[in-house]
């Protein structure tokens, strides 16, 4: 099987300016329960490819749009563009306007989570629930030393962008199943990311990670973990890798100071690519979540998995 196999999507496309935000949007036709899509959201360095398990899981029931992010996957990859978060929250907001979404869930990782949450509280309206797989949305409290040495002037790049270490590393360090990286899964989440001009968002989402409040982004992650309480009032699941050394234990308990109150799943076994590690697991998770916050919220504990 070759990788194009594991993700048999039809491709979508929006304008944005000069280029394409590519985008796919599943669903079972003739399901009134499709009103109510799930919109995912990755984070850096992976693509709407990272979500295909989800989808092929809930398309049955759900409308599933995923998106890449300009840059990233099928998207158009331009040299010169504004590769911000507050650059990457508008174009978000763009798609989901231009698909008039409503009643929407937000399934993100990683970056993704700042870049759905800010649009989420952008367009508060069109949401109705969160499902988070390990992110921050916060300024870093801590920024891993295999990753702040990707930010090493020049040589940092020459990894990133010339040998594709960044992408390549997350491959073995991101999951805690090797076998679950079979040759053919290796080969989709790097296939966008093909040559140095290819890989360019990565490098510049590695470079968007603020260390200190000198930079840009550190005040959009404070104005976004600042609106978190209110979206505290939407059904929230978190399912969280617990082996994660990016998005450590630390994150999760630092979303629950602000959402107390949310569904938590705990993997004791997984990395940061818990989706990677335990989508078997993860899909019923997300569907009975899913099914239980249709029309009613509720007050769920925390488990372990």
């Amino acid at each position: 099987m070759a990788w194009p196999d594991l993700y048999p999507f039809s491709p979508q496309y929006l304008p944005i300016g000069p280029h394409r935000l590519h985008y796919i949007d599943e669903e079972t036709a003739g399901d009134e329960r499709h009103s109510e899509p799930l919109l995912f959201v990755h984070g850096n360095p992976t693509w709407s490819f990272y979500w295909r398990n989800l989808i092929l899981g809930l398309r049955d029931s759900w409308r599933c749009i995923a998106v890449d992010h300009i840059g990233c996957g099928l998207s158009d990859k331009p040299q010169d563009y504004a590769y911000t978060l507050a650059q990457r929250i508008d174009d978000l907001v763009r798609l989901i306007e231009h698909l008039d979404l409503t009643g929407a869930t937000l399934v993100a990782h990683d970056w993704g989570g700042a870049i759905g949450l800010g649009a989420a509280q952008r367009l508060r309206d069109r949401f109705a629930r969160i499902v988070l797989f390990n992110t921050g949305a916060f300024p870093p409290p801590f920024v891993p030393l295999r990753i702040a040495a990707c930010r090493t002037p020049l040589v940092g790049t020459l990894a990133v962008r010339g040998l594709n270490a960044f992408a390549r590393g997350a491959l073995t360090l991101a999951v805690e199943k090797p076998g679950r990286m079979t040759p053919d899964v290796r080969a989709g989440l790097l296939a966008p990311y093909d040559s140095w001009a290819n890989r360019v968002a990565i490098d510049r989402f590695v470079k968007d990670i603020p260390f200190s409040p000198r930079h840009p982004t550190w005040r959009t992650l404070e104005q976004i973990e600042a609106g978190l309480p209110a979206l505290g009032q939407l059904p929230i699941q978190l399912i969280w890798g617990m082996r994660d050394w990016c998005f450590r234990p630390e994150c999760l308990e630092r979303l629950l100071k602000h959402w107390p109150q949310a569904e938590v799943h705990r993997l004791d076994d997984c990395g940061h690519y818990v989706v990677e590690d335990a989508h078997e697991r993860i899909v019923p998770l997300v569907r009975t979540f899913l099914a239980r916050h249709r029309t009613t919220t509720s007050t769920a504990g925390s488990t372990r998995v």
